[in-house]
Protein backbone atom coordinates (compact mmCIF):
# COMPACT_ATOMS: atom_id res chain seq x y z
CA UNK A 1 0.00 0.00 0.00
CA UNK A 2 1.23 3.45 -0.90
CA UNK A 3 0.94 6.63 1.15
CA UNK A 4 1.58 10.30 0.40
CA UNK A 5 5.26 9.92 1.33
CA UNK A 6 5.93 6.96 -0.97
CA UNK A 7 8.55 7.60 -3.63
CA UNK A 8 6.29 6.40 -6.47
CA UNK A 9 3.48 8.68 -5.34
CA UNK A 10 5.86 11.65 -5.32
CA UNK A 11 7.28 10.77 -8.74
CA UNK A 12 3.88 10.40 -10.40
CA UNK A 13 2.50 13.47 -8.64
CA UNK A 14 5.39 15.56 -9.96
CA UNK A 15 5.09 14.08 -13.46
CA UNK A 16 1.36 14.81 -13.69
CA UNK A 17 1.64 18.27 -12.15
CA UNK A 18 4.49 19.08 -14.53
CA UNK A 19 2.47 17.99 -17.56
CA UNK A 20 4.63 15.02 -18.58
CA UNK A 21 1.70 12.64 -17.95
CA UNK A 22 -2.01 12.94 -17.33
CA UNK A 23 -3.73 11.59 -14.24
CA UNK A 24 -5.31 8.88 -16.40
CA UNK A 25 -1.83 7.58 -17.22
CA UNK A 26 -0.96 6.91 -13.57
CA UNK A 27 -0.77 3.10 -13.23
CA UNK A 28 -3.68 1.42 -11.46
CA UNK A 29 -1.30 -0.33 -9.07
CA UNK A 30 -2.68 -1.06 -5.61
CA UNK A 31 -3.74 2.40 -4.31
CA UNK A 32 -1.12 4.41 -6.24
CA UNK A 33 -3.64 6.25 -8.42
CA UNK A 34 -5.80 7.11 -5.39
CA UNK A 35 -2.87 8.56 -3.45
CA UNK A 36 -1.63 10.59 -6.43
CA UNK A 37 -5.20 11.82 -6.96
CA UNK A 38 -5.45 12.95 -3.34
CA UNK A 39 -2.24 14.98 -3.60
CA UNK A 40 -3.25 16.50 -6.93
CA UNK A 41 -6.68 17.46 -5.57
CA UNK A 42 -5.05 19.12 -2.56
CA UNK A 43 -3.04 21.26 -4.99
CA UNK A 44 -6.20 22.28 -6.83
CA UNK A 45 -5.65 20.05 -9.86
CA UNK A 46 -8.91 18.83 -11.43
CA UNK A 47 -8.35 15.09 -11.90
CA UNK A 48 -11.75 14.64 -13.57
CA UNK A 49 -10.77 16.75 -16.57
CA UNK A 50 -7.53 14.95 -17.48
CA UNK A 51 -7.58 12.78 -20.57
CA UNK A 52 -5.10 10.24 -21.84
Amino acid sequence: MFNENSVLVKVWFTAVLGGAYTYDQVPDLSNLRDEVGKKLTQMGYDISSSAA
